[in-house]
This record gives C-alpha cells, structure tokens and sequence, in this order.
C-alpha cells in the first residue's frame, strides 16, 4: 500500500539571509513531498536585520558583483541593479568608485524581497512562511514540537538553525542606550553633548551614519579595545595564494609571520597588501582547522581584531565619510576599556582606561550605542537558544563562538537522534569564513544535500 501521509517538515528558525539560502537550497535538494517550514518572528523574509535599514548610507561591505544570492549566477546583484527600475531616492544608494560598486543594503534587501516571491511562487505549498518567533523546541519521538509565541505547537522532522548573528547582553544596559537600527530619536539629540559608541569596526560606521542622516551634528566618541577601523576596499587584484608548509600551518606565530612575509614582497613589487588577504580566502577554512587548539585560542585573542579590519573591509565612500568625521573633530575614536557605566537622570558617565595605561577618564554622554557586533553563545539572550542549551540539544562550540557542530553543520552533542544543523554565523568557531553573503550563499548547497540525506535514512530505517 502507498501512504499518502505527508512527511513532517523540516524546519528553518531565522528568515533572514541565512534562512532564505537554507530554504531555497532544501527545496531544491528534498523530496516533492516534504515540506520546509521557515519561521521568522519579526522582519520581512529574507532581510533580517542587516538589509531592511531604508539609510542611503548604509552601503553593503562588498561589491554588487560579490552578492549574488544565486550560485550559479555570480553577477544576479549586478545585473539587477543595472535592469531594476529605481526611483531618485534609491539611486542614491548607489555608489560607483574606482574598487567597484558599492550599493545601499536596504537596496540589497528589495534584490532579496524579490527573490524570496520568486522562490515562494515556485514552490507553493511545500513553502510554509510561519510568522512567529520560535521560543523552545520539544524533542519527541517524531523529532521536535516547535513552540512560538501567539501560534500552535508545529511537529517538524528537524531544525535548521540559521539565526544569523545572535543579540547579546547590552553592554550599555538603561534608558540611555540607543539603537541604532531604530533611529528615530536621534534627531533629538542635544548637539551640545556627546553620544558614545562602543565599538568602532562596521556596526559603528553604521551608527554615525545613522546619527548623522537623522540630524544629530554633536560629537561622537567611539570606544573600543584597539581602536582599529575597517580598512577600505581597492582596486587590487587578488594575489598568488602563498606556499604554506606544514610546519607553518600549525603555529600562529609562524602563519602571521608568513603573511607578514609575503605583503612585504608584495609591497616591494609595488602590490597592495589586500591582494595578499585575498589570496588566503579560499584557504583560511582549511587553515583554521588545521590549527591545534592552543594555537586557535592565540589567534583570536591576538590575531582576529587586525585580521577582521583587513579581512571584512568596508565600502570606500563609508571609509570615506569617517575619515572626515574624524579630520572635522565630529567623531573621536579612542583605543582603552570600559570599566564601569553610571547611569545619572540625564545621560550617563562612562569609566574608560586607555589601551597602554593604568589611568581613568571619565566621559559624560546623553546616549550610548552598543556596536560589538556578535554575542558569544551563552551570552546571548535570545530565548531559543537559551532553551536549547538548557535541554541539552545544543552546546557552546569552540571557544563559545557559536553551536559545537560539524564544519557541514551537523550539530554536535544532542541528546537524540533527531536531526539539528547550524547554518551561517551559528557555525562561528567551528569554520571561519560563515559570515559572508558568499559564505553562506555557497554552504547552502552542501548542506541541503546533508539535511536530504539524513532523512531520507531517517524516513527508510
């Protein structure tokens, strides 16, 4: 006899960016009949926080020909840009300079709005969009009952978790901390009294931009351990890869030596040191993973924050506005540590220690934007994943970055054997580059074959 039974679905938490490659992947890669349920609880599919920002001068950090959403189209973004019809305001978000083209995210995020019609259209029922924010997962014996709130209880086959970059604890805690994806208060803003930022990679470009196209012409101050800014984009051509033997390959020393080595060459023959970090770009995978522990442990406490700076650049007209802010007194970027916030009734006081000293300052501000990016697995407070770790279906992965999984994303640890994968920056720790439109846009792929081949042996045992 035929069974007419539809299988239970397979589950996507997140619909953003990582979501939507997830999903247009796995209804490519499983059975007619089995359904892909994606659960989003506040942002339109597809666009998650990063591109639903209306802000001309938040600007993609790579090139439109770098964020195809489709694999085997790697100009799609290029090409729909230059075919879209778009109005004055949008065409704003459009910048043409010498390393390329740099376009507006919230641009980026109607190229994927569009996307996501076209790809629901095509799959029609097998594609259950669920509006709800996913609170806790229930392991039974189908595999896992999904609770959200203000909805039923869904049964699905397994999970796919593809959250992106997860919230964290606010360093900045109290009513005087501003957001800065919600900037409708800026132009409030006392000109006469500073704003904190912590933070001064990416997010922080952002933060000023915000600040400044809302209104707000005081003084800016941002704060970080380093006090790095990301470095612009440039007309350079990746380089040779470089011949990394073994020995260097398993020390931190000897690989940042070795880089160190070869951008001086490069500079020598008169190349730019960012064709020596593109280079590495299609190895830096590998070569994470081939480094002991204690030597991964050294990259990231000594490494990682020039290695981002000169790894994730930032588009040149943004680089750009932040060097004048700077040249003009309006933002200050201070390298040191935050020991305490005070809150007072109208602003708060900030207890700083420069980098390289055993002194303190003390900073007045009205407001303070937290710009550290990503939170740490167990820092983070979103309910989902804290409910996950408390029933043991997910453990912190290397050094807390992300979910202990597979480098495909199979998860690591759970208590049964219903499948659970990590997508995108889930995966941060246990691979290094899955952040990346390219990143995640060419995992998909694999791991769609790996989440079909799991329950197809799940649905024959």
């Amino acid at each position: 006899m035929i069974s007419t039974h539809r299988p239970l679905p397979i589950a996507i938490i997140g619909g953003g960016f990582s979501g939507l490659m997830a999903a247009e992947q796995l209804l490519r890669a499983l059975p007619v009949d089995r359904p892909v349920l994606l659960c989003e609880g506040s942002r339109p599919f597809g666009l998650g926080l990063a591109y639903a920002t209306p802000n001309p001068d938040h600007l993609l950090n790579l090139r439109a020909s770098q964020m195809s959403a489709d694999p085997e189209r790697p100009e799609d973004f290029a090409d729909w840009l230059a075919c879209t019809p778009l109005g004055a305001a949008e065409r704003q978000g459009i910048r043409e300079t010498e390393a390329g083209t740099f376009a507006a995210r919230g641009l980026y995020g109607r190229y994927l709005a569009e996307r996501w019609d076209h790809v629901a259209a095509g799959a029609g029922d097998r594609l259950i969009p669920l509006r709800a924010a996913i609170r806790d997962v229930e392991p039974v014996p189908e595999g896992f009952r999904l609770h959200g709130a203000g909805v039923p209880p869904r049964l699905v086959a397994g999970l796919v978790l593809a959250m992106g970059n997860l919230p964290g604890p606010a360093l900045a805690p109290g009513r005087h901390r501003l957001d800065p994806w919600h900037p409708e208060a800026f132009g409030t803003l006392d000109p006469a009294r500073d704003v904190l930022v912590i933070g001064t990679g990416l997010t922080m470009m952002d933060s000023v931009a915000a600040l400044r196209r809302e209104g707000f012409a005081g003084r800016i101050v941002a704060v970080s351990r380093r006090g790095l800014l990301p470095k612009p984009h440039a007309a350079v051509p990746a380089g040779r890869s470089p011949d990394l033997t073994p020995q260097i390959r398993s020390s931190a020393r000897a690989l940042v030596a070795a880089i160190r080595r070869e951008i001086a060459v490069a500079q020598a023959a008169d190349a730019d040191w960012r064709g020596v970090i593109d280079a590495l770009r299609p190895i830096t995978d590998a070569l994470w993973a081939g480094l002991p522990r204690a030597e991964q442990a050294r990259i990231l406490r000594h490494v990682r924050p020039y290695w981002d700076v000169h790894r994730h650049r930032t588009a040149p007209p943004a680089a750009e506005a932040i060097a004048a802010e700077i040249r003009s007194g309006g933002l200050v970027v201070r390298a040191g540590r935050i020991l305490a916030i005070d809150e007072a009734p109208d602003g708060a006081v900030v207890t700083l220690r420069p980098r390289g000293t055993d002194g303190r300052e003390r900073i007045a501000v009205q407001g303070i934007l937290d710009a550290t990016g990503f939170s740490r697995l167990a820092e983070t407070d979103d309910p989902l994943i804290r409910n996950l770790l408390a029933r043991g279906l997910v453990r912190p992965g290397p050094f807390g970055l992300g979910i202990a999984a597979s480098p495909g994303g199979r998860v690591a640890g759970a208590s049964h054997d219903a499948p659970i994968w990590a997508f995108g920056p889930m995966l941060r720790g246990v691979v290094w580059e899955c952040i990346a439109v390219p990143d995640i846009r060419d995992a998909a792929r694999p791991l769609a074959r790996a989440v079909a081949e799991k329950l197809g042996d799940r649905l024959a045992a």
